[in-house]
């Protein structure tokens, strides 16, 4: 895709198999769209078949764009993820976030493992997916994401300045660094802990993060149950276009 961005993202197994179920399904529409599209063709001279060639890759791409046909895997995503921010009531102008805050390396603070319901140590999602979409619509998903959690951000850092780095942060340094279990928690027993109830606030502030992971991880779900048919920019059938 021209002037597209890339997101990369950890999948579980099921809803990548749903989604590029999901693929295959529209690419079959789509060839199917073209293939009807093209019967047209038939017996007209090598003139007037090229000018229709060119009039089916114009409705053809007019209707790509308007969500209509969605023959790769990328279209199918940029579909649902539209889907998603409409119902999220996030498909809004965002203005741009502080200079480097949506694109710092690593995982961003108080994403944790257990938010996708994984325990430090278990590692994460056993697949990977790349999605491209167009500049305009990536950049709408991080900045909804960054804004939303913004608040929730600032509090998470208000919790970290207090309490500092507990028995967790050593067990997900230990893990990076590739230290082997009994002397990662001894190295996790030697920080303090914070108290219960301190601890039960952090979760209940990350549990209100929203990352660019959630939306399209949600959009990977939302494709594959089929239910990204509501096309958030709808833009009407081109139709057939005389060829004279």
């Amino acid at each position: 895709m021209a002037d597209g961005a890339q997101f990369v993202v950890g999948v579980d197994t099921e809803p990548l198999a749903l989604l590029n179920a999901r693929v295959e399904a529209e690419r079959a529409k789509d060839e199917a769209w073209l293939a009807k599209a093209r019967e047209v063709l038939a017996g007209l001279s090598k003139r007037q078949a090229a000018s229709e060639r060119r009039e089916i890759r114009r409705r053809h791409a007019t209707l790509r764009a308007a969500g209509k046909l969605a023959g790769t895997r990328d279209l199918v995503m940029a579909r649902a993820l539209r889907a998603e921010l409409k119902a999220r009531g996030l498909d809004q102008e965002w203005p741009e976030p502080p200079r480097g805050e949506v694109d710092a390396p690593g995982r961003r603070l108080g994403v944790s493992p257990r938010r996708h319901g994984r325990q430090i140590g278990e590692g994460g999602f056993p697949e990977r997916l790349a999605v491209t979409v167009d500049v305009e619509l990536a950049t709408t998903v991080r900045r909804a994401a960054y804004w939303t959690s913004a608040e929730v951000y600032e509090q998470l850092r208000a919790w970290e300045l207090r309490w500092g780095d507990g028995p967790e942060a050593a067990l997900r340094e230990a893990e990076r660094n590739g230290v082997p279990g009994p002397l990662a928690l001894l190295a996790a027993a030697g920080r303090r802990a914070a108290p219960a109830d301190a601890l039960e606030e952090r979760e209940r502030l990350r549990a209100l993060i929203l990352t660019t992971g959630d939306l399209v991880r949600a959009a990977v779900d939302r494709a594959g149950r089929g239910a990204d048919a509501e096309v958030p920019k709808a833009v009407p059938d081109p139709g057939p276009t005389p060829l004279f």
